[in-house]
């Protein structure tokens, strides 16, 4: 393959790993692929000594050397221009897209309160941040980086639906809640996020079969209690509550 227009280059790491050129995927070796993740996601060029031990740990230094330089050949060979090397430190093209640089970017954007909802919530947000990071993908380097984005992603969703909520968006509410839900069912500020939106749509059943999902599933697998925010929420069915044992009392005593 000759020189790659890089402005046309992008990366996709969420889902799973993609390199396309254009409308054109492009095949790469395991290994170029491990070495394009790793720039990718430290956006900076890093040194030849850390790369080498990041991707191959388990072997001698001379030995991870060979490796990169096998690789950085290979990845010339396959997508010629993508990879800037240095005498010392290797980087990504600046030019090349990397959608989990775009979904960051997303997210921080809905965690400024100071930006107004229209102006960064589109069709795409929620999907965008509804993917995870290589999910396919055991290598050990990569745990720290896949925990911060999901945690990242999970709060700029739950601050999406409330973003909606205020909008009187209620559906898309309760959906961007349920992404958080789906990918951590123990997280109450998810269920909160759930909650107050149906509430807000006057949807107090609903609201009710959220609660109780969420604290059957806290008390039966931790033995927990919903927190008290959660809980709070709930004022008014308590008072319902508390209103039907009077009237019933008044009753009995006629």
């Amino acid at each position: 393959m000759g020189g790659i227009h890089t402005s046309a280059a992008a990366l996709s790491l969420l889902h799973g790993f993609t390199f396309t050129v254009g409308r054109q995927t492009i095949p790469l070796v395991w290994s170029v692929q491990r070495l394009f993740v790793l720039l990718a996601l430290h956006g900076r060029p890093l040194s030849r000594a850390r790369v080498a031990g990041v991707l191959w740990p388990d072997t001698t230094s001379a030995k991870a050397a060979a490796n990169l330089r096998s690789t950085l050949w290979r990845a010339h060979k396959s997508a010629r221009d993508l990879v800037e090397v240095g005498a010392q430190r290797i980087g990504l093209a600046r030019d090349v897209a990397v959608d989990v640089h775009e979904a960051e970017v997303c997210a921080r954007r809905l965690l400024d309160l100071a930006r107004p909802c229209d102006e960064i919530v589109t069709v795409g947000t929620r999907a965008l941040l509804s993917a995870e990071l290589l999910p396919d993908w055991g290598d050990e380097w990569l745990t720290v980086e896949r925990e911060r984005y999901h945690q990242l992603r999970l709060h700029a969703l739950e601050a999406l639906s409330e973003r909606l909520r205020q909008s009187g968006r209620y559906g898309e509410a309760v959906d961007a809640g349920l992404v958080v839900v789906c990918a951590e069912p123990f997280r109450e500020s998810a269920h909160y996020a759930v909650v107050r939106a149906h509430l807000a749509a006057g949807n107090r059943w609903e609201a009710s079969r959220q609660y109780e999902r969420c604290r059957d599933l806290l008390w039966t697998e931790l033995g927990l209690e919903p927190s008290p925010a959660l809980r709070g929420l709930f004022s008014w069915r308590e008072t319902g509550r508390s209103e039907g044992a009077v009237g019933e009392n008044l009753r009995q005593r006629a």
